[in-house]
């Protein structure tokens, strides 16, 4: 929705066929893990990230594969399948991505919103597994808590050279 190249009043989530747009239905399988409970959801988006964008970038927008996510993580499948097709859900996703683009300014994933109300967009490859915990620290340091920072950007080229 945010990336659209003329979103006038298109919306993502009024397309009949969720097929045909590239995340809508992994947000609707996110809420419809969601409603199993904390833990399970956590356990679902860690998958499908990983899934997505650990090396087999596993498309977003086919149903059978977010199934056997949802089946591989231990989720209730008949109700996952069911909670799915509620179109509560995609209502949701809806005042989720509002409150996102209007409220927070949001214009891309991921768009982290801290406690204090501020936001901040990152944009990285995957970091040294040795690096990972300290990498997200040093982000959390230099947003979280400043908000006279507007942005940081490496000049293009050269990044990412040297990044992976």
């Amino acid at each position: 929705q945010i990336n659209a190249k003329d979103p006038g009043d298109w919306k993502v989530w009024q397309e009949e066929d969720y097929t045909t747009t590239r995340s809508l239905m992994a947000s609707i399988a996110g809420e419809a893990a969601k409603r199993q409970g904390p833990e399970l959801f956590d356990k679902f988006f860690l998958t499908l990230l990983t899934e997505r964008h650990g090396g087999a970038r596993a498309p977003l927008n086919d149903e059978s594969i977010l199934v056997g996510l949802a089946e591989k993580c231990g989720l209730d499948v008949d109700k996952f399948k069911s909670d799915m097709r509620d179109e509560k859900l995609v209502e949701i996703i809806a005042t989720d991505h509002t409150e996102a683009t209007e409220i927070h300014g949001a214009f891309g994933t991921p768009t982290f919103i801290f406690d204090n109300g501020q936001s901040a967009y990152l944009k990285t490859f995957i970091p040294p597994e040795e690096e990972s915990v300290s990498a997200f620290e040093h982000f959390l340091g230099l947003f979280e808590k400043r908000p006279y920072i507007g942005e940081v950007k490496r000049p293009q080229p050269p990044w990412p050279k040297g990044a992976v």
